[in-house]
This record gives structure tokens, C-alpha cells and sequence, in this order.
């Protein structure tokens, strides 16, 4: 298999350092079976592209997952489903549709106004969001049917894996990112699948060590699977 490695460019997690991503080339089919394999190994989806940190120096990105069966809400946790429990949950295709996107844009204009992703498009989000896997579905969070936050998220053979999640700034008490990663936790188990995979948990990247939260945590490191614990803020 092929991998392609960009040049050298600023990290957007840990000040100070340089990253290098490699890319599946984008000619090969990824197949239901490759993108577990790619899965396994720690690569992750954007759209049509598979990725997966391959810096010269820095290794601080982990792969990380949490086993279903085992996942224990903390007390915050148990807060926030409490908190959330008018609104209602859909699970639908990953389809284009105006309200998803108007809510993204907003988003991403409240929220990552500094970041590579502004300004939004229609086009990026199709990219993003939409295009890219038929694995791919959207799990919508509607508040008296107003559409307040989406997590795409995309099936695999072993679990769910979480891609992406966008939510309505007003909302923020909602703690609407961490209510999504329950839910996702909760359809997995219904579906008996055995992990959620949360991406790249980063122990010094306020960004992504909020991961750390939902435990137990399994990190990938040396090409095995990891228990760890981190602190709780709870």
C-alpha cells in the first residue's frame, strides 16, 4: 500500500512543532475491510482521505478508543445525559441537507474562527462530512426540532468510529461534544459493538486530552492496544 508524506508543516495541536501526515494514496479503493485494517493501525478518516501523524521526531499523538462494555459514565457524565434528556436522537444517512449545514457554518464561524477549517463552504462541508465513506451516518440532536448538533460518525466491523462533531454555540451549557461521545457510546452498545474510537488522544493538547475523560481509555502504542488512566477532573 501506498503512503504519501507531506512536507513539514506546523503542528496544529502542540506549540512549537513540526508535523508530517501520510496520506493512503487516494487511487486505491478503500474497501469496508481495508478501512479496518487502516483503523487498526491507527489511521483515520477525513472525506476521502485516510491519515495518520508520521512526524520526525514527536509521537504524542495516540489512537485511542474506548471499550463499550466496560465505559462507566463519571459524575459530570451522569450530569450531562441528565441535562439532555428532552432532546431527541436520530440516526440518519450522511447526506447533504441545508439545516446541517447553515448549523456547521455557524459553528465553525462561533467557534474555529482561527482555524484551517474557516470560512466554511458548502463545498467543504460535502467534502468533510458527507462524501468520503458509505460507512458514514450522521446522528442528529434535535431540541423541539430544532436541529442543535450533529456527530458523524461512521460504522465499522469492530466499532464506532467518531469523526466529527458540530453543535449550536448557543447551546453550550448543553455540553453538546460530550453528550454526543455518549451517544455514541450508546448506540454501540445496543449494537454490540465492542469500541468507540475517538481519534488522536493528546496528553499536552487541551484540544484533545478532554479523551482522557472517558474512561477506561485504550492508546495504541508499538502496535498494541493500552489501558490507561488519566486524571479525572470530575
Amino acid at each position: 500500500m501506498k503512503i504519501l508524506l507531506t512536507e513539514p508543516h506546523p503542528c496544529s495541536y502542540l506549540d512549537d512543532q513540526e508535523a508530517r501526515t501520510g496520506f493512503v494514496d487516494p487511487d486505491i479503493e478503500v474497501t469496508p475491510a481495508l478501512y479496518e485494517a487502516l483503523n487498526q493501525l491507527g489511521f483515520r478518516r477525513s472525506g476521502s482521505h485516510h491519515y495518520m501523524p508520521m512526524c520526525d521526531q514527536c509521537r504524542a499523538c495516540l489512537p485511542s478508543r474506548i471499550p463499550v462494555q466496560a465505559f462507566r459514565p463519571s459524575r459530570s457524565q451522569k450530569r450531562t445525559i441528565k441535562r439532555n434528556q428532552d432532546l431527541q436522537v436520530r440516526v440518519e444517512a450522511a447526506t447533504f441537507k441545508a439545516e446541517s449545514y447553515e448549523l456547521y457554518e455557524r459553528y465553525i464561524d462561533q467557534r474555529h474562527r482561527d482555524g484551517d477549517m474557516f470560512p466554511a463552504s458548502e463545498k467543504q462541508f460535502r467534502g468533510f462530512l458527507v462524501e468520503g465513506s458509505k460507512q458514514c451516518q450522521h446522528i442528529e440532536f434535535r431540541y423541539a426540532n430544532e436541529l442543535i448538533a450533529v456527530a458523524v460518525t461512521d460504522r465499522l466491523a469492530t466499532g464506532l468510529s467518531a469523526i466529527y462533531t458540530f453543535f449550536d454555540p448557543a447551546y453550550d451549557w448543553r455540553s453538546l461534544g460530550t453528550q454526543a461521545i455518549l451517544t455514541q457510546l450508546a448506540i454501540a452498545k445496543r449494537m454490540r459493538l465492542p469500541y468507540l474510537y475517538l481519534g488522536y488522544y493528546i496528553e499536552a493538547s487541551p484540544k484533545m486530552a478532554y479523551k482522557g475523560r472517558f474512561q477506561p481509555l485504550e492508546i495504541l502504542q508499538d502496535g498494541e492496544w493500552h489501558q490507561i488512566i488519566t486524571r479525572s477532573n470530575d
